[in-house]
Order: C-alpha cells, then structure tokens, then sequence
C-alpha cells in the first residue's frame, strides 16, 4: 500500500513523501487514521546519506587523469520513514547518472591543432 511520510525540516517545516510499500514486515512505525507516517528523522538528516554519496563520487571524477570542467550526477532518491533516504534501484539497478563535460581548451578556440 503506497502512503505518505511526513519529514521536518531543521527550521520546523513539513515536508510528505510519497513511498511504496515494499511488502516488508516488522515495521514498528504507527500511521495516523489518513496513513501518514510521521519520519523518525528530520528531512535533512534523512538525505546525509546521499549528500555523502554525492560528495564521494564528485571526489572521484574531480581528482585523477580526467579533469573535467563540469560533472553532474543525478541519484534516484526512494525515502523511508525508518531508514531516510536510499539511493533507488531503476528499471535495470541501482540509479546513478553521471555526466562529465569538458570547455574546448583555449588552444582548439583559437584554431590550433588537437
């Protein structure tokens, strides 16, 4: 059964999520009468483990051979009231896209060689 968890953010706010019951028993967590969950961490706390999974990547295609000018990383985020959030598993495994990009060098702009 999908529902809601409900996540506070530091300053007080709420933020819901939707989640997807993924069958698994022994939940000690109690929904309200509307099925909302109430988050046992706050919103923020919830994705440090992302933002730490995120940093490290970066670390990885920022030092070493490649260089690149820009990197982009795009994570899918499934959230648990127990558990906060989980980078999600796709279609195929788990959801991780990255793009590196480089600027033509200074020397390609002014027409020298490569």
């Amino acid at each position: 059964m999908d529902g809601l968890v409900e996540f506070k953010t530091a300053d007080g706010a709420v933020v819901a999520v939707e989640t997807v019951d993924d069958g698994a028993s022994g939940s000690r967590l109690v929904a309200r009468r509307d099925g909302t969950v109430e988050a046992t961490r706050t919103f923020e706390g919830a994705l440090d483990g992302v933002r730490a999974a995120a940093e490290s990547a970066l670390r990885v295609f920022r030092d070493g051979s490649l260089r690149p000018d820009g990197v982009e990383i795009e994570f899918g985020v499934k959230m648990s009231a127990e558990a906060g959030a989980i980078i999600a598993k796709g279609a195929a495994e788990g959801h991780l896209v990255v793009r590196l990009t480089w600027s033509p060098s200074a020397e390609r702009e002014a027409g020298g060689a490569v």
